[in-house]
């Protein structure tokens, strides 16, 4: 009597891929996270983190990008010290830039999908400069929205004094980061790796 085995793939090749890449995605925001600099006219410290949201999408995708940052956020949550400044926990998720923390899987998800469109994945180089930084702003408009709603509300100020201090205070920063996110998606020994 002979039994023949078979192997059966539980998840396929291209699923495996797609976490493991989400996986770097999130060591890499929360890489990002320990590169900050204090900013004079916010409490909140400018740090690399949202050039990790940006890339994330970018690179892949709306729904994998957003898997990503969520993957991050869980690991945050579950005690990785992967938050600006090595923090980690619920409570940075419910302080006074948890709001911040929270959109960055929407902004991922939306600067995938705005750089990519609905035809599915398209090679970064590919994509044109405008749509990257299309891409990007939207992303920012997210994560200026999110954050300046929980920072009002945690700070129990308004929205226009929140705004001032956890919006305006950083768009220059994230032009810098939007200018190093195209960058990296242009370049062709990063890319060709």
């Amino acid at each position: 009597m002979s039994v023949e085995t078979e192997s059966v793939d539980l998840v396929g090749e291209r699923v495996v891929e797609n976490v493991a890449r989400a996986a770097v995605f999130a060591a890499l925001t929360g890489a990002f996270a320990y590169v900050a600099f204090p900013n004079p006219v916010s409490p909140t410290d400018i740090t690399l983190q949202v050039l990790g949201v940006f890339l994330a999408g970018v690179y892949l995708g709306p729904l994998w990008g957003g898997v990503s940052l969520t993957l991050y956020l869980v690991a945050g949550a579950a005690g990785a010290p992967v938050f600006a400044g090595g923090t980690a926990g619920i409570g940075a998720l419910t302080g006074y830039t948890g709001g911040y923390l929270l959109s960055y899987p929407v902004a991922a998800a939306l600067t995938g999908g705005i750089v990519h469109g609905t035809d599915g994945l398209a090679d970064p180089r590919d994509v044109s400069v405008v749509r990257l930084v299309a891409g990007m702003v939207a992303g920012t408009v997210v994560i200026y929205a999110m954050g300046t709603v929980g920072f009002a509300y945690v700070q129990n100020v308004t929205l226009s004094e929140a705004f001032a201090v956890s919006a305006v205070a950083f768009i220059p920063a994230e032009a810098i980061k939007i200018a190093a996110a195209v960058g990296v998606t242009r370049s062709e020994e990063l890319n060709a790796a």
